[in-house]
């Protein structure tokens, strides 16, 4: 069984490739199952731990499952607040094939399924991109975006000034990219706006929207946690990555729904109707897309088999 490192990762995907690995996996016959959610309760701050299994039954026939943990008390420890392994079989005799580096390959496919959403419901001629949260995730999600939308330019808001201009350093060389302190000036500008944090209180406030923008919701995971107020919600067209994993467990779905902002009919679509054309997804320039994903089994095997592939073919797509 190969061990995959996170380097090795980097060295063989590019968002093109994974982005469309990502529409063939929608498009295609793959089995997820529910996945598989703990809480396990802590005085600091309470701990997550989740099991994604999937596997697919069409061409060669594959069998993934991520084991991930959330711990959000590390970031006071100054350590990362997820990690995860994925492991990767053979869907014909479950043999073991790899064991790869979990928070590498969901960072990349977290931020492929947001850009493959984007290429459905933003603007075409979208340029400046707000991106909330300077996490792991965050760059990942500038330099997908900037894949399938020709964003120039990229404004960094994060609660702690400092890792938003380290960011910002690191995209200085692709971007016009500036930190602001003003969120709400920010949210008014920006063609795309792209929260990743793990925020229990809204930090997109929908008033401050400008028509025409794609907000684009990653952070939150539990029914308690909330990156967009109830106005975001209410003046979009609402879209999520799957429709059994949303409506249970994003909490700026689930939470406008049990309150009555919103019913499970507003949600127009997923990524199964997008990229099926099942459902269409931008219909004007001024309407307000909303793009809510929580993660799915299905983009992490996507992924993993991506990089399988392209290791087995020395690192060439």
């Amino acid at each position: 069984m190969r061990t995959v490192t996170a380097e090795e990762i980097r060295r063989v995907l590019t968002y093109p490739a994974l982005i469309a690995a990502l529409d063939e996996a929608f498009r295609g016959d793959i089995h997820v199952p529910v996945r598989h959610h703990h809480t396990i309760a802590r005085p600091d701050a309470d701990a997550t731990l989740l099991l994604m299994p999937a596997w697919n039954r069409d061409g060669e026939r594959f069998l993934g499952c991520k084991l991930v943990t959330v711990f959000p008390a590390n970031a006071a420890r100054g350590t990362p607040s997820v990690y995860g392994s994925y492991f990767l079989m053979s869907g014909e005799t479950g043999e073991p094939l790899a064991v790869m580096e979990g928070r590498e390959l969901t960072a990349w496919r977290t931020a492929a399924a947001s850009a493959l959403a984007a290429r459905h419901l933003a603007c075409a001629d979208a340029s400046h991109l707000l991106m909330i949260g300077a996490g792991a995730l965050a760059p990942h999600l500038v330099h997908a975006h900037a894949a399938v939308r020709p964003i120039r330019r990229v404004s960094l808001w994060n609660r702690t000034r400092g890792r938003a201009d380290a960011l910002a350093a690191g995209l200085q060389n692709g971007f016009d990219v500036t930190v602001t302190t003003d969120l709400e000036a920010a949210l008014g500008e920006a063609d795309i706006v792209s929260c990743a944090t793990l925020s229990a209180a809204p930090l997109v406030q929908g008033a401050r929207l400008k028509r025409g923008v794609h907000v684009d919701l990653v952070g939150g995971f539990t029914p308690a946690m909330r990156e967009a107020d109830d106005e975001a919600v209410r003046r979009a067209r609402i879209y999520v990555d799957t429709r059994a994993g949303a409506l249970k467990e994003a909490g700026d779905i689930v939470d406008p729904i049990r309150r009555g902002i919103i019913t499970e009919a507003d949600v127009q679509g997923d990524l199964f109707d997008l990229c099926r054309g099942a459902v269409v997804g931008r219909k004007t320039p001024d309407e307000i897309t909303l793009f809510k994903s929580v993660g799915t089994a299905i983009e992490d095997l996507a992924a993993a088999m991506l990089v399988w592939r392209r290791l087995k073919d020395g690192g060439h797509g």
